[in-house]
């Protein structure tokens, strides 16, 4: 049997969403219950030279749009960047999610020797698709998913490994 690029993406992608989007549903309401200060957790970093959980969830819905983007030859949405409440970044996965799930099979699939560019200020990086896809994007996604979740847990949220795995599809 063999697993397709669709399938290593799209699916993959919106579940790992999903359960970002119900780990901060849970941080929501850690926070109205212990009436907390909830910019205390949009802003925290896990260390001084790391990225705040805001970041963490900006990179990681812009990392899982662009792949899928860039396998099916479409524009990436730009967003602005600019949520200051979970809530905010809530509707920025939700509205990722809408996105990816936009593709299909037909997009994706066949894209595993795509060359796929990608610049970050002056420096270009070239991949094929499914190098892009599985050594690049997937472990990007789960590496900001991954900070965002450790953020939580460590301020008190009340999450485990079953928030991070969700509901697998």
């Amino acid at each position: 049997m063999t697993i397709s690029m669709f399938q290593a993406s799209v699916p993959r992608l919106v579940n790992m969403l999903t359960n970002l989007s119900a780990i901060l549903e849970k941080s929501q309401t850690h926070i109205a219950a212990k009436k907390l200060d909830a910019t205390a957790f949009t802003h925290f970093r896990l260390f001084p030279d790391m990225l705040n959980l805001t970041r963490q969830v900006q990179i990681a819905t812009d990392t899982a749009k662009g792949v899928v983007a860039r396998l099916a030859g479409e524009d990436i949405p730009a967003y602005e960047d600019n949520e200051q409440t979970i809530a905010d970044l809530q509707k920025r996965i939700a509205k990722t999610i809408s996105f990816i799930e936009g593709f299909t099979p037909q997009q994706i699939d066949g894209t595993e020797d795509k060359v796929i560019i990608t610049k970050r200020g002056d420096k270009e990086t070239h991949y094929v698709g499914m190098q892009f896809l599985l050594s690049h994007a997937l472990p990007n996604v789960y590496f900001h998913i991954t900070t965002a979740y450790n953020i939580l847990r460590h301020n008190g949220v009340e999450i485990g490994k079953r928030d991070y795995l969700g509901k697998i599809i």
